[in-house]
């Protein structure tokens, strides 16, 4: 009895062990028809190795192998001016290494708009765009926006004084805005972002074209300079702006009529003697 017990215990975990290799088959089959049919839903995305930041790169850094890596990234969505080839990236093993111009984070693509040339060194003139020059403008905490300047901001500059003016009215003080838009390349010394601290700065430097040079030299030495910050999602162009204490207070002056006083005509005359008495005779004047 007792063996006929074993042996119907050993058929039924025998068919329990099959029911479940065949269910777990089952299951196995079915996730693989599933997924075959998600990826021929699903188009296949092409990828391609890029050099990014393996750490945090900050502005006048130099760009060191161990301090880059490569990794995939999707073809579709390649940065403009990435890098994928160490002899380019590094060239001549590195011999004259490149510069960090803006700062990279980790795991960010490293680009050409953000490091130097081969031995270029991250100063200002890496700055400035071809055709561009230079100017620095003398700043305080009024004029320089409290302190709120940093690289790479827009400003507005305007110039406050007096001229002779040509009337009877003696000189005239105005502000006119003279600059728009106007690109800061750097805050006192420090051209970089994260070297600004937020002090009150005594220059700015801007990047503007050689007249433009001319006209804020100019503006710097006949009068005050003043700048105001643009928004960095603002794409207007200002107009002429231009106030004076007359359009600030309202005033409105009145016009001095000039009247012409003519000339009273003149009576020319001769006297002659009749007798005992004189007589006026009138006469053409002459010149």
């Amino acid at each position: 009895m007792r063996g006929l017990f074993a042996v119907v215990l050993l058929v039924g975990l025998g068919l329990a062990g099959f029911a479940v290799h065949m269910a777990q088959s089952y299951v196995n089959k079915y996730q693989s028809a599933l997924a075959q049919e998600r990826q021929s839903r699903v188009p296949p995305i092409e990828l391609t190795e890029i050099y990014v930041a393996s750490e945090k790169l900050n502005y006048g850094d130099k760009l060191l192998p161990e301090k880059v890596k490569l990794v995939k990234w999707p073809k579709e969505s390649l940065p403009n001016g990435w890098y994928a080839d160490s002899d380019i990236l590094f060239k001549n093993n590195n011999s004259n290494p490149r510069h960090i111009l803006r700062p990279i984070e980790d795991g960010e693509p490293i680009l050409q708009v953000k490091i130097t040339k081969p031995g270029e060194a991250a100063g200002l003139t890496t700055r400035l765009e071809k055709g561009m020059r230079a100017f620095a403008i003398r700043v305080d905490v009024a004029s320089g926006v409290s302190g709120f300047l940093r690289p790479g901001d827009h400003v507005d500059v305007y110039w406050t004084g007096s001229v002779e003016a040509i009337s009877e009215d003696g000189s005239r003080d105005f502000t006119k805005l003279i600059q728009a838009g106007v690109k800061l390349i750097a805050v006192d010394q420090k051209a970089d972002l994260e070297g600004v601290d937020g002090n009150v700065a005594r220059t700015v430097t801007v990047s503007v074209k050689p007249e433009q040079v001319a006209a804020l030299a100019q503006a710097q030495n006949s009068g005050k300079l003043s700048l105001a910050l643009v928004g960095s999602q603002d794409d207007t162009i200002a107009e002429t702006i231009e106030v004076d204490q007359d359009k600030l207070l309202g005033i409105e002056r009145a016009e001095k009529k000039v009247v012409q006083v003519r000339e009273a005509e003149r009576t020319c005359t001769i006297r002659t003697r009749r007798g005992a008495d004189v007589v006026e005779i009138p006469i053409p004047c002459s010149n």
